[in-house]
């Protein structure tokens, strides 16, 4: 009988084998790590995604298996450098040097003069994002070459607070962070209503402290993240999570707090998308569907969820990574305005990521043993993280099914239908 250090490297070696497979096939070799990012036919290929994260999760368990206890702990510890550094890489403009320097790379003398650091800094830390060609001199690899900024450097130079337009993940890695004042949060409940305010020592939500004129470029590139995060969901995602194809063609949708409601188009159906930013949503839907609007099928309203829903009776209210933002006590606020301004039939759909358990739980996709239940950081890691992040920011958090449900009873829907996907739609209805 196989060992589970055996079927760990037995799983990793036959899903490399897999993906190597499938590249020789399309006549490409596999990409190499060291190479600037080009995009291939597989990348978003579903069966070499399940094999790619076996491999991810096999590794990470083998991994954690065989380094000493100690050291894992340590690597643990110290991680909060591996953020910092990346967010300063990012907001130094390093990759976007990089990218002139091309594949011979740059000293990192002459990478600090272009940039303004202290040369005396040798940059060790940048080889955990680019490649070193040389001693001191860098390149960016596969990873950090999905780092570089839209614009040139003269162009960054001229206009720093446009600098991250256009670039989402270069938006979302140099976003600070208050990760630092987590556990004095947590030991010291309702001295602040997150560590994000402890922080940055302010009693205002992170929605309001961004519209304070010196923090507009921290608006500005969280936006950009925000939107370049939503736009890797495809829109098919809301019109089979709402039912789309089955509503009446009338049916009255309402997207709450869609911001500028750019899903839905894809719906064609008659829609209210409730929206704060209403300048920018008239600009989208006069580029996107102008006769949505000229006919009235489609209406800009300004709403705040925590007031009473003014658009009454629609067949369908629908949130898009709303609910995790917010503490239960504040999620249940919101979920309560829909429910009394809807009717009988009405429908509430949530879309979010759901928080998956570390063991084995009813109707649970299967995983090959000796893999979590979970595929740890293959699987739930993103969610873990990100549900930190929300605790950090906003005190909110990723929940489980059970706990979306509880959500539900507390608030007058009954959660009918859960469909997986890359985001989670929960469907609940009147009661």
């Amino acid at each position: 009988m196989a060992t589970p250090l055996a079927t760990l490297a037995q799983l990793i070696s036959t899903g490399v084998q897999t993906l190597e497979a499938a590249y020789a096939k399309q006549g490409i070799p596999y990409p190499s790590l060291d190479a600037p990012f080009q995009p291939t036919p597989l990348d978003f290929d579903p069966a070499l995604f399940q094999t790619a994260h076996l491999i991810i999760a096999a590794a990470s368990q083998l991994i954690a298996t065989v380094r000493s206890p100690m050291e894992t702990i340590q690597a643990y510890a110290a991680s909060m450098h591996t953020t910092s550094t990346l967010g300063f890489v990012v907001d130094a403009d390093i990759p976007d040097v990089l990218k002139d320097a091309g594949p011979k790379g740059m000293h990192v003398k002459d990478l600090a003069a272009v940039n303004g650091i202290d040369a005396d800094n040798q940059g060790t830390n940048f080889k955990s994002r680019s490649l070193i060609v040389a001693p001191n001199t860098f390149a960016n690899n596969r990873i950090s070459s999905l780092l570089i900024k839209a614009k040139s450097l003269d162009e960054i130079k001229a206009d720093p607070e446009a600098k991250y337009d256009g670039a989402p993940i270069a938006a979302i890695a140099a976003s600070t962070q208050a990760s630092g004042y987590l556990s004095e949060f947590l030991r010291n409940p309702g001295n602040d209503v997150s560590p994000f305010n402890t922080a940055f020592k302010t009693q205002k939500t992170m929605w309001e402290w961004r519209e304070e004129t010196h923090n507009v470029w921290r608006a500005r590139r969280f936006a950009v993240g925000m939107k370049g995060g939503g736009d890797v969901f495809p829109a098919n995602i809301f019109t089979d999570g709402i039912g789309g194809e089955k509503l009446p063609a009338d049916a009255l949708v309402v997207d709450v707090g869609g911001s500028i409601g750019s899903v839905t188009p894809e719906t064609r159906q008659s829609l209210s998308p409730p929206t704060k930013e209403i300048t920018e949503g008239e600009k989208f839907w006069a580029e996107s569907a102008p006769e949505l609007i000229e006919s009235g099928r489609v209406k800009l309203q300004v709403h705040n969820f925590f007031e009473p829903q003014p658009v009454k009776d629609a067949a369908m209210y629908f949130m898009r990574v709303v609910i995790h933002d917010w503490p239960d006590v504040t999620a249940k606020e919101i979920m309560a305005n829909t429910r009394k301004a809807g009717g009988k039939e009405s429908k509430l759909v949530l879309f979010d990521l759901v928080m998956p358990y570390a063991c084995e739980t009813p109707g649970a996709p299967p995983v090959p043993s000796p893999l979590l239940p979970n595929l740890g950081i293959a699987g739930a890691g993103f969610v873990t993280n990100l549900d930190i992040e929300m605790m950090t920011v906003f005190n909110g958090k990723e929940r489980t099914v059970d706990q979306f449900r509880a959500l539900g009873e507390a608030t007058g829907w009954k959660l009918e239908e859960v469909k997986p996907g890359m985001l989670f739609a929960f469907v609940f209805s009147a009661v």
